[in-house]
């Protein structure tokens, strides 16, 4: 449909009609039937365009197994391609954190993060393909984990364990899968008409 749609075969009405439908349908029949009238071919362009856009980012890297935030009376944040180390640290303190591992380069399948949130909050960010394992509790605070927790076998483990007082821990997914197609379906459009 992506390719399709890009290419001006069906417009953006259609596309996204058939996107709803596929993503509410759990039959696979239904799901092929919604594209059974389009062309099937794809150009070697498109193909590599796809596999780096929904594919996890793994590389192999010479980072530090272990990076420490630490927030005092102050905040940062984390997004971007950032490479993932294996356990990662957080101080917050009257303070806060932003992590966002949308766009993150990951170097192994199983990521730890440790978290003290006093008076301050942290914020993790996730794609939907990714899993989480929350195991952090809380005193007097609270923690709001709206991620998935088995997304994919295949896609990276984010487990956050630690201690939130008097603060807050929100773990969310930063951009839905429908999202990402309509993005990616939105940038090949672009992309394909700017050479015509």
């Amino acid at each position: 449909m992506i390719y399709n749609y890009s290419h001006g075969v069906i417009s953006s009405e259609a596309f996204e009609r058939r996107l709803d439908q596929a993503m509410a349908s759990k039959n696979h029949q239904e799901i092929f039937n919604l594209a059974a009238d389009l062309d099937k071919t794809t150009d070697s362009e498109f193909t590599s365009q796809k596999e780096r856009q929904f594919n996890v980012n793994y590389a192999a890297s010479d980072i530090d197994e272990t990076e420490t935030i630490v927030n005092i009376l102050g905040g940062s944040s984390r997004s971007g391609q950032w490479t993932v180390p294996r356990e990662i640290r957080i101080i917050t303190i009257f303070g806060g954190a932003d992590i966002d591992f949308t766009d993150a380069i990951f170097t192994t399948p199983n990521v730890t993060i440790k978290t003290l949130c006093l008076f301050g909050g942290t914020d993790i960010s996730v794609p939907e393909d990714i899993n989480v394992i929350s195991k952090a509790f809380c005193i007097l605070g609270g923690i709001d984990n709206s991620a998935p927790s088995i997304a994919s076998r295949q896609a990276p483990t984010i487990t956050i364990e630690g201690l939130v007082l008097f603060g807050g821990l929100d773990i969310k997914i930063k951009r839905t899968i429908k999202e990402k197609f309509v993005a990616f379906a939105n940038q090949m459009k672009t992309m394909f008409n700017s050479r015509v």
